[in-house]
């Protein structure tokens, strides 16, 4: 939504007061239909390498029902744009268990997104937050959610024809494409950062930042935000500082959202005796039931585990 020069100037910042890597990953989001022949045009010109567009489905009904702004076929033409622009790094965003969908409408938009070669995949489950017009449809019994049953079914079709087009599933709602120069898959860099605890910086209204011993997060008024900075540039910014279970907590909660776990030596290096204790009693009872599997040092949600990883990941927090 940012004009061209707006975003210049801030590339012109970045590499100005900053250490870039030489090969860098630079991810703009965007939804298909802002992605015009124009400013996929203008994209060229930026270090920008990497498009992430929110298609959610390519069922116009579907479409519809979560009013989005374009059709199925707009967001294949987007799609199509960026690739003719030469941008090769894209992710779309797929959302199922909507009301109304069959397995028959969630296998179509999976044949779709297979179908257009894009490398990376990110599926999400509805959620039906407060406050949002599908959730006020829901509690007047406009639109009923779909059960646990259906849920699943749609989590195991994801992950069978994602699996069987080359697809590496490395985290709970993320898929990445294998191919001859990524044979581990082309996974985002910038997601991936989150889940292994890499420290980052967030710029401008509410953006969050990790340091690895606090968090902390930007003002989310933009005219707060402005002001303070003239003003008073301390006011614009909370802390949080960590404890050791905190830390834990969110450890847990990050690696077991991968493919690579919690490692048992970073574990036993990072926290206390007590915590890997209460680790290595928690986990038992779910080794026992296959939810869990122990791999390389390294302790995994396993396929039978993944579509209730949230509970198997809530029994393990302090």
């Amino acid at each position: 939504m940012l004009p061209p020069q707006a975003l210049y100037s801030i590339f012109e910042a970045i590499y100005r007061n900053f250490s870039v890597s030489a090969y860098p990953e630079i991810t703009l989001e965007g939804n298909p239909d802002d992605l015009s022949c124009n400013y996929v045009s203008f994209l060229k010109d930026l270090p920008v390498n990497r498009l992430s567009m929110g298609i959610q489905s390519f069922d116009d009904r579907e479409l519809c029902l979560l009013n989005r702004r374009h059709t199925a076929q707009e967001a294949i033409d987007a799609v199509t744009r960026c690739k003719e622009a030469a941008f090769s790094n894209i992710n779309i965003d797929l959302m199922y268990g909507l009301p109304g969908q069959t397995t028959a409408t969630w296998s179509c938009t999976l044949d779709k997104a297979i179908a257009l070669g894009i490398p990376h995949i990110s599926a999400y489950h509805l959620t039906y937050e407060e406050g949002t017009a599908l959730y006020q449809m829901m509690k007047d019994k406009i639109i009923n959610p779909v059960d646990e049953d259906e849920s699943e079914a749609f989590f195991q079709l994801l992950k069978k024809k994602l699996s069987q087009a080359g697809f590496v599933h490395y985290e709970i709602s993320n898929f990445a494409l294998r191919s001859p120069r990524y044979p581990s898959g082309r996974i985002s860099l910038h997601n991936t950062s989150y889940w292994k605890g890499v420290h980052y910086l967030g710029l401008g209204a509410s953006a969050h930042s990790y340091n690895g011993v606090s968090r902390s997060w930007n003002v989310s008024s933009l005219t707060e935000y402005v002001a303070a900075i003239h003003d008073n540039p301390a006011s614009i910014v909370e802390t949080e500082w960590l404890d050791e279970r905190t830390r834990y907590n969110e450890y847990i909660m990050t690696r077991l959202r991968t493919m690579w776990g919690v490692s048992l030596n970073d574990l036993r290096r990072d926290f206390g005796s007590d915590l890997n204790h209460y680790f290595f009693e928690k986990i038992r009872p779910l080794i026992y039931r296959k939810m869990l599997k122990m791999q390389g040092g390294n302790v995994k949600v396993s396929n039978k585990g993944m579509f209730i990883s949230d509970a198997i990941i809530r029994e393990l927090l302090v």
